[in-house]
């Protein structure tokens, strides 16, 4: 069985995933029951891509103390010379010579976590498999879009939609 690459990602409203500053503040919710869509998804994944911006991030802001995917393979797309950890690569590769050896080994599927410079050329060589985005019923105004302005045209099959908690989830498949 082929692994997929699948981005699962929440974005603002008018299509924003973090602010100008890269601030995602704006992604708390209230919760009125219990909301068990990232679990469900994080079980079917067990490698992790995202850019030195979303890593930074995830480990000196949102998490600090423990790192949310330390029982996965996380690579963090970098230029910057870093010390490899466990089970954490830091590669200056591209995503997608890095996504094209990882579908040719076995294992579960692929997360891409963020940012838009690492969705970007997925999207252009139509690399994503899987797409799921939850939307924030918010308005920021201005940000970092989800999707970088490319050159390519994707036609994507509406799998499901569902609510929770305000936030409507979109999941597509290419």
């Amino acid at each position: 069985m082929t692994r997929k690459v699948k981005l699962f990602i929440s974005m603002s409203l008018d299509g924003y995933i973090a602010d100008l500053k890269g601030g995602i503040d704006w992604l708390e919710v209230e919760n009125y029951e219990t909301d068990d869509s990232y679990t469900k998804f994080y079980d079917t994944v067990d490698t992790v891509l995202m850019g030195y911006t979303t890593y930074d991030q995830i480990t000196n802001q949102l998490s600090p103390n423990n790192y949310p995917y330390k029982d996965s393979q996380s690579i963090v797309f970098t230029h910057k010379k870093l010390t490899q950890e466990k089970n954490i690569k830091f590669t200056s590769q591209s995503v997608n010579e890095t996504v094209n050896v990882l579908k040719k080994k076995s294992g579960k599927d692929i997360w891409i976590v963020g940012g838009s410079k690492i969705i970007k050329p997925l999207v252009e060589e139509n690399m994503i498999d899987e797409y799921y985005i939850a939307v924030i019923p918010k308005l920021i105004g201005r940000g970092i879009p989800l999707f970088a302005k490319h050159d390519r045209k994707l036609n994507l099959i509406l799998q499901n939609t569902f609510m929770k908690n305000g936030i409507v989830y979109l999941c597509y498949k290419k």
